[in-house]
């Protein structure tokens, strides 16, 4: 499979959720992902994720979480 290439190129891509992932370069990327502009190796794209990445909680947990500690818990 692709994804366990050490060797292989791939593209960081996120989603609506702000969660990121990689994908090879010689795969259309799919519906609902988007590339962010970093392209190289794995290890390289996985670096770039960790450094990037640093709340793991998909945007709609955020928000929503964000939302109670302004308002208060219901």
């Amino acid at each position: 499979m692709a994804f366990d290439r050490e060797d292989g190129v791939f593209h960081v891509v996120v989603n609506h959720e702000e969660q990121y992932s990689i994908w090879p370069t010689f795969r259309e990327i799919p519906a609902g992902w988007r590339e962010v502009g970093k392209t190289g190796p794995k290890a390289e794209c996985l670096a770039y994720i960790e450094e990037v990445w640093s709340d793991m909680r998909p945007l709609s947990l955020r928000r929503h979480m964000d939302g109670e500690a302004v308002d208060g818990p219901a």
